[in-house]
């Protein structure tokens, strides 16, 4: 099984999948991507559960192109308010203030998992790497759990995006590094830091889908460089569209309802999902019920 969901030293478990499959994994992919629960939690967990084979770690990250689809869509005005300041902001060489300032603090944030990523990215990217055991991704779902449980329990929940400096964005972009360990999740690690910072709930979502753009794009490229590089077939490619085009779909739909959820409600309906879900997953290795 193991040499079989391998290209090229590739993990490329999605090529025995079929379309069915791929499009529920692809939905299931869109939405955890974009919520703070763990995508790659659930493109374990799920298939674990439903006896299909692990789509493998180049699917979950192929399909974070479906993830940056659907924050550039709905963060559009953001998204060229930045890309204007940046540019203006190189032309005057003035990135103090307004999106200059925001657009050089995305860059700084990103910094910290480039470095983390090309540097773990023998282990992460291999066949039947270690840090995909569910093991792992249980005691991680349990310690985000408390960690953004916390920061309900003790920040203030005051600040906006435009209050941002360049430490708050160098402390997000550290905490980012910890999506690469998988059951982290990146807008778990990155939402848990800016509320810990004082954001508003909705500002810190907004401020983790921002910053998270850079390392999204540069994850999503590289994984589709390195898939094409492997050489896998047509039928594998298709699978992929498949699963980019449900991922976008349901990436949009999460994005829209976590905005107006955390507008008005607290992030503790997370904070007992996750840690539910690692209780789940210890005890299930623990016994047996998943291998």
């Amino acid at each position: 099984m193991a040499a079989a969901a391998c290209s090229a030293g590739l993990d490329t478990g999605f090529a025995a999948l079929d379309f069915g499959q791929v499009i529920v994994l692809g939905l299931v992919q869109g939405v955890s991507e974009l919520l703070p629960i763990s995508s790659t939690a659930h493109m374990r967990v799920v298939p674990a559960l439903l006896g299909w084979p692990d789509p493998g770690s180049a699917f979950s990250a192929l399909m974070q192109l479906a993830a940056l689809a659907a924050v550039v869509s709905y963060f559009r005005r953001d998204v060229g308010n930045i890309t204007s300041g940046a540019l203006a902001a190189v032309r005057t060489r003035r990135f103090a203030e307004g999106p200059g300032r925001l657009a050089l603090g995305i860059v700084l944030a990103t910094i910290p998992i480039v470095i983390a990523g090309v540097a773990l990215a023998p282990l992460l990217n291999r066949c039947g790497s270690p840090l995909r055991a569910l093991g792992v991704i249980g005691a991680t779902s349990l310690v985000m759990a408390l960690l953004l449980a916390a920061t309900e329990w003790f920040a203030s929940h005051r600040r906006t995006v435009e209050q941002a400096s360049f430490r708050d964005f160098l402390l997000v972009g550290l905490a980012q590094v910890g999506a690469l360990i998988p059951g982290v999740s990146r807008s778990g690690s990155t939402l848990t830091a800016a509320l810990g910072l004082g954001f508003k709930r909705a500002e810190a979502a907004r401020l983790s889908f921002l910053l998270g753009l850079p390392a999204i794009a540069l994850a999503g490229l590289k994984e589709a460089w390195e898939i094409a590089r492997a050489g896998i077939d047509a039928h594998a490619v298709a699978l992929l569209v498949v699963g980019l085009i449900a991922g976008s779909l349901a990436s949009f739909a999460a994005i829209w309802g976590l905005m107006r959820y955390l507008e008005r409600m607290s992030s503790w309906v997370f904070v007992i999902y996750r840690a539910g879900m690692g209780i789940f997953l210890l005890w299930a290795v623990a016994t047996g019920f998943l291998a």
